[in-house]
């Protein structure tokens, strides 16, 4: 993931992004940091900070405390929908007809 989208992920800063990122200046790859955001091993210097999926989830679990929030938004009522109610309502009382000749 570049900076970019664990700033959108993380909804940070792109500054807090490079805060919470574990780089010196004086490595180029500093030994893993379970209190900050380990990018990937690069290979030069001024190669971009690049980070995996699950170290990102890890340290918005681990170190921020933020939890995903899935939100189920109501499905808007189409055309459709209401064909299909209509359809179904028609096969109930088509199968109550059925059973009831059939006694």
């Amino acid at each position: 993931m570049s900076v970019e989208a664990v700033q959108k992920y993380l909804n940070r800063s792109r500054a807090s992004v490079y805060r919470y990122a574990n780089t010196d200046p004086e490595l180029l790859n500093p030994p893993y940091d379970q209190t900050k955001l380990n990018p990937e091993v690069r290979r030069d210097k001024d190669a971009p900070l690049e980070f995996r999926p699950q170290e990102v989830r890890r340290f918005a679990e681990e170190v921020l405390g933020l939890h995903p929030t899935i939100q189920v938004q109501p499905v808007e009522e189409t055309l459709t929908h209401d064909l299909m109610r209509q359809m179904l309502q028609e096969l109930r009382a088509i199968r109550k007809l059925l059973e009831e000749q059939g006694k």
